[in-house]
């Protein structure tokens, strides 16, 4: 067994061993909402947001994108589970931000050994072999971090399964002192019509 499967094993324990109450949590959010947010490791959405098992809806994936799995999982937060506000919350330093759709699908066809990140980007250490299924996926790199929360408000507001009185808002999460910044454009194009 892992050290890391052993923890988490041992961490479970404990949890359960005191789950209590929680084993009464409803279905639906308490708060009646839903976040939309990155898999980094330094973000805390419970933490940023004052959220307590049971209060939203969090959503998580690499660059905290409007996929269609992301927006898969907004509708069925709204249209089942009684959800009625959105929130995008990309951050800084993101790893999205480091890469291309070029720069990703070259590395996996060279290897699919994990990459080093070095000043001047990602650069492949696996002698391979590689894969060139990598040229079929649509990676949604960061280029502009505002920008990128702007598109995903947008892409989830024109979704025709989004209904226009779901209010979606915009931020940016601080991963240097912890605060989230809104991002203007991207609320008012959220905003309630």
């Amino acid at each position: 067994m892992s050290s890391v499967l052993s923890e988490v094993l041992t961490a479970n324990q404990k949890y359960s061993a005191s789950f209590g109450e929680k084993a009464n949590l409803a279905l639906p959010p308490a708060q009646r909402f839903a976040v939309l947010t990155c898999m980094d490791a330094r973000l805390d959405p419970a933490k940023f947001a004052g959220l307590a098992e049971g209060d939203a809806h969090v959503i998580r994936n690499a660059g905290g994108r409007a996929s269609d799995d992301a927006i898969r999982s907004l509708v069925i937060s709204y249209k089942l589970l009684g959800t009625r506000e959105f929130f995008v919350i990309h951050h800084t330093n993101c790893g999205m931000e480091f890469f291309t759709n070029e720069v990703i699908r070259g590395l996996l066809s060279n290897s699919l050994e994990t990459a080093q990140l070095t000043s001047s980007g990602f650069r492949d250490v696996g002698k391979g072999p590689g894969s060139r299924a990598g040229e079929y996926i649509e990676w949604l790199t960061i280029p502009d971090q505002k920008q990128a929360v702007v598109d995903d408000v947008v892409r989830i507001r024109s979704h025709p399964l989004i209904p226009r009185s779901i209010p979606i808002y915009g931020y940016v999460y601080d991963v240097k002192c912890g605060k989230l910044i809104e991002v203007e454009a991207a609320t008012k194009a959220g905003a309630v019509s």
